[in-house]
């Protein structure tokens, strides 16, 4: 579990299959706390989030990122959030859901992609430290030191799915944690706009 910027922690469990990291995260506020994307935690990772006290809520970027969040609903004794375009698509039965521009825990802005591998995917964006913003399948941190859309087969269409991820090109972000892969603690916009251009 490590603090990757003030209040946020990041830990990673290694998937064989895809060949990269895992990445869950958790986002500690003055109100609330709150876990996204859950990989499988580590016994003394989970000691540390039991630790911490209430989890109020974990939110899932997009259908394809259940990943251990029912296991972890139970164990936390927290709901699941989805977005809503997604909900009817997973696995799994959504204590809640949320559209494009909720803010979620306070201060997390949901910010939708269009075009992108599910109907519902999402980023969520930290207003705070120069902006962090927390992406589940809309890019990936591969190779180490940039960003990389998923393989063209994964979308309808890849050229809208790039106009999708533009977007967020839109906002104000210096760091981007990836659900896949190494995340970009600075200079997160420029790799962005960088995977954007397929450069």
């Amino acid at each position: 579990m490590e603090e990757v910027a003030r209040g946020v922690y990041q830990w990673s469990h290694y998937s064989e299959e895809k060949g990269l990291n895992f990445n869950g995260h958790l986002i500690l506020s003055d109100r609330e706390r709150v876990i996204i994307d859950p990989p499988l935690l580590a016994d003394d990772e989970l000691a540390f989030v039991q630790q911490l006290g209430l989890i109020s809520t974990i939110i899932l970027t997009n259908r394809d990122h259940v990943r251990e969040a029912d296991r972890y609903r139970a164990l936390l004794r927290t709901k699941i959030l989805v977005p809503a375009q997604d909900a009817p698509l997973m696995e799994i039965k959504p204590d809640g859901t949320f559209t494009h521009g909720d803010r979620l825990a306070g201060e997390l802005l949901v910010i939708q992609i269009p075009n992108g591998k599910s109907p519902g995917e999402s980023a969520l964006l930290l207003e705070r430290d120069g902006g962090i913003l927390i992406v589940g399948d809309a890019l990936i941190g591969n190779p180490p030191g940039s960003l990389s859309l998923l393989p063209p087969d994964k979308f309808l269409d890849v050229t809208k799915a790039k106009a999708g991820v533009s977007t967020l090109l839109g906002y104000t972000f210096d760091a981007v944690l990836v659900g896949d892969g190494t995340s970009i603690l600075v200079d997160g916009a420029k790799a962005v706009r960088r995977a954007v251009a397929g450069t």
